[in-house]
């Protein structure tokens, strides 16, 4: 008797903010068109037709909040389809399909630690709150790795993540899962993407010619070489928006042609649940599955993005400086107050982004009493350190334009939270922020104007203030 094979597919579905979230007007994405913007664009080509044939039930995925959150208002059917695909897997296998995600997308080995557990409490916090139950695994975004992730991870109760092969040293066959060991004790359960399907899934889907002639001619093959587990990771968006129409090839990948090659499907958090690691493994710190130069996409720039990429660097400068300085400030200020932890009070705070407390109530509920002036000022200071934490999402130095949506949405925040930080305290942070910004230039291609990072400040500043 033949041993089973496994095959699990893996999508990551996530959407970048976009634009000055402080300004009460919708998105306009010319480049969308003919849809408003591309959360709808993509809804049309992706979400909603893979929700419409069941592919959420047969997968294993994360879904961002920023995405999840726009789908609950802006396209609820379809967003419900998800919710219920992880209920039905939940109730027929005692573990759901979908895993959490840090919150904002932060690359999380750039963080200072307090952050990543910012992050990854937030993470587990909205995952919760959407899908009714703790998760097994959490996805690192753009699978950005160091051995303090990992531990933060572990801390929270995390089981298992997933790398790409190219982040694990001297992989065994196979897609594990194995474990990694940290320091005091402590291990985690990695997943290993098989990189050479996901990456010809991802960049060559549309000339396959179907399900089953990839199965046929590309799975199969490598079945020999294989462990027991074969793991496809990938952007979700890769089977209709990316690759339009594609949403079927996964369906019946799924439903059929893998069955017809000797695989079982399963969900990543069903193996886990059945099959303890036999292997140990090593991982290649401060990498990522999506820059070959380790995370200078994010850090200083590199040939990951076309053109010049050094405003990166300047950016990220700019934004590490004002964090340094709006957190001695929220420090300092709650430093004298007893009994509280200025980090669990932060942490705490996404029960009022999720609604679950109103903003009013928040620092009564969790304990807090002061006279009103004080309790208002770190009313804003808390908020404040909300945006902080949005101004470092992966998209404000992923794409290769200084004046893009995503990096905008980074400034904006930051905007924000200087002016919490004024109102609350007096002082202004803006005039150092704004100086730094002015090292980050880039000239635009198309119209050969020079663009600078302060010039894109004061534009978002006086949105605010409108």
């Amino acid at each position: 008797m033949v041993d089973p094979q496994y095959l699990a597919v893996h999508c990551h579905y996530y959407q970048p903010p976009r634009g000055n979230p402080f300004v009460d007007q919708p998105l306009v994405e010319e480049d969308a068109a003919p849809y408003k913007n591309w959360n709808e664009r993509i809804t049309a080509e992706c979400y909603a037709p893979n929700a419409a044939i069941n592919n959420f039930k047969s997968i294993s995925f994360n879904l961002g909040e920023t995405l999840a959150a726009w789908l609950d208002v802006n396209a609820p059917e379809t967003y419900q389809k998800i919710v219920e695909a992880v209920g039905e897997h939940l109730e027929r296998f005692s573990v759901g399909n979908a895993i959490a995600q840090g919150m904002h997308h932060t690359i999380l080995p750039l963080s200072r630690y307090e952050d990543k557990v910012t992050q990854v409490a937030w993470g587990l916090a909205v995952f919760k709150h959407r899908f009714k139950h703790k998760p097994q695994g959490m996805w690192l975004p753009e699978m950005a790795v160091d051995e303090e992730v990992l531990c933060v991870l572990v801390d929270h109760g995390i089981e298992w993540t997933i790398l790409s092969a190219g982040q694990v040293i001297d992989p065994p066959p196979g897609s594990g899962p194995f474990w990694v060991n940290l320091p005091g004790g402590r291990r985690i359960k990695i997943f290993v993407r098989d990189d050479h399907l996901s990456n010809d899934i991802a960049f060559n889907l549309g000339y396959f010619g179907g399900a089953g002639r990839w199965a046929r001619e590309v799975l199969v093959p490598r079945k020999r070489d294989a462990g027991v587990l074969t793991l496809i990771a990938t952007d979700g968006e890769t089977f209709g928006h990316h690759w339009r129409g594609e949403e079927h090839f996964l369906h019946w990948l799924l439903t059929y042609e893998a069955h017809a090659a000797g695989y079982d499907v399963i969900s990543l958090n069903r193996y886990a649940q059945q099959v303890q690691p036999q292997h140990t493994v090593a991982i290649r710190e401060f990498s990522s599955w999506s820059c070959g130069h380790g995370l200078s996409r994010w850090a200083t720039g590199c040939d990951c993005t076309p053109g010049d990429s050094t405003w990166k660097a300047a950016l990220r400068r700019a934004m590490e400086n004002l964090r340094f300085e709006v957190d001695a400030a929220f420090l300092d200020f709650v430093e004298p107050i007893d009994d509280v932890d200025p980090y669990a009070l932060r942490n705490a705070y996404i029960d009022v982004v999720l609604g679950l407390i109103k903003q009013e109530e928040f620092l009564k509920h969790f304990g807090v009493s002061l006279k009103e002036e004080k309790a208002e000022a770190l009313l804003k200071l808390v908020i404040a350190q909300f945006h902080r934490q949005r101004m470092f999402s992966s998209c404000t130095y992923f794409f290769p334009e200084l004046n893009g949506h995503a990096t905008v949405y980074g400034i904006a925040n930051a905007a924000y939270c200087i002016k919490l930080t004024r109102e609350a305290l007096g002082i202004d942070l803006a005039e150092s922020f704004r100086r730094d910004l002015m090292i980050a230039r880039q000239y635009d291609v198309k119209t050969g104007k020079l663009i600078v990072g302060g010039d894109l400040f004061d534009e978002v500043v006086e949105q605010l203030e409108v």
